[in-house]
């Protein structure tokens, strides 16, 4: 079996869940280090499966002045100094079909931006390196959608797909977790994840002195959010952490702090353990008789 397989083989049948963890994006490789050091401190005592992520260019920013990240050269070379050091797998972002090839050469997880996930050349090409592929679902996109984007995964020779819901446009400035989601993307009949920190966003919602806006959110509604996952039973949590929250470049209302990653994470395995939501609910709809 090759690293990938028993990559998603580990991850397919971790209990109670894994994690994919990490900042949003790469500000300096002292602190991507320090980063994932201090997560795998956390899911070493847990026992927990970790993939490490940040991304080296967010290319979606709300503003063009916002802060994307050393791009993807350099900032490959500190995801591998990463994958050396603390010997972690990891999860990164592709954008273009030309990132794939070289992303596939460190990354173990291609990660397909919400946007992007029904672009059929960018999943064919990610597909094509052979790596597991997470999906986000769009957040304009109904769960259905998801089953025919890993099958695109499936058609270009990869079955190592995974999909993950980050929410759902409410209105113009917010996003809704419908918990129905995470059982009907099972029919896209692989691992299902939950964003737990993108998932609220407030999408252009902050506005910046100076003129233009920012990406808000709701920090303090994340361990909500956590709880529904787990109970319901997905397979993986996607959280994106920081040590500094407020002073993050991106994302930082939605950034949870390291310092509760483990209170929180322990709670979520906690009630992970006692939920039975990975199995189908058997309804007798036969009459019942006194």
């Amino acid at each position: 079996m090759d690293s990938t397989a028993a990559l998603f083989n580990q991850l397919k049948t971790a209990q109670p869940f894994f994690l994919l963890a990490g900042p949003n994006v790469i500000e300096s490789e002292e602190h991507i280090l320090r980063m994932a050091k201090h997560i795998k401190t956390v899911t070493d005592k847990l026992g927990l499966p970790l993939v490490f992520k940040s991304s080296f260019d967010k290319a979606n920013r709300t503003s063009s002045k916002s802060f994307r990240g050393p791009g993807m050269m350099e900032g490959l070379k500190i995801l591998e100094k990463v994958k050396v050091a603390y010997d972690l797998p990891i999860i990164t972002d592709v954008h273009e079909t030309i990132q794939c090839e070289p992303v596939g050469r460190v990354a173990d997880i291609i990660q397909i931006p919400a946007f992007l996930c029904r672009q059929t050349d960018l999943l064919v090409a990610a597909a094509k390196t052979g790596k597991i592929i997470n999906i986000k679902k769009g957040q304009f996109c109904a769960p259905s959608v998801m089953a025919n984007s890993a099958e695109k995964i499936r058609s270009a020779g990869n079955p190592h797909v995974m999909v993950c819901e980050r929410g759902t446009m409410f209105g113009y400035n917010d996003l809704i977790v419908d918990p129905r989601n995470l059982e009907w993307m099972r029919e896209a009949n692989c691992p299902v994840v939950a964003d737990v920190t993108h998932s609220l966003q407030q999408p252009a919602g902050k506005k910046l002195d100076g003129g233009g806006v920012a990406s808000g959110g709701l920090r303090e509604l994340i361990p909500c959010i956590a709880r529904t996952a787990v109970a319901v039973g997905v397979d993986g949590i996607f959280m994106e952490v920081h040590d500094d929250p407020l002073n993050a470049p991106v994302d930082g209302p939605t950034q949870w702090p390291l310092r509760n990653l483990e209170e929180l994470l322990e709670e979520l395995m906690a009630i992970a353990r006692v939920t039975k939501g990975k199995q189908q609910f058997n309804i007798d709809l036969t009459p019942f008789r006194d």
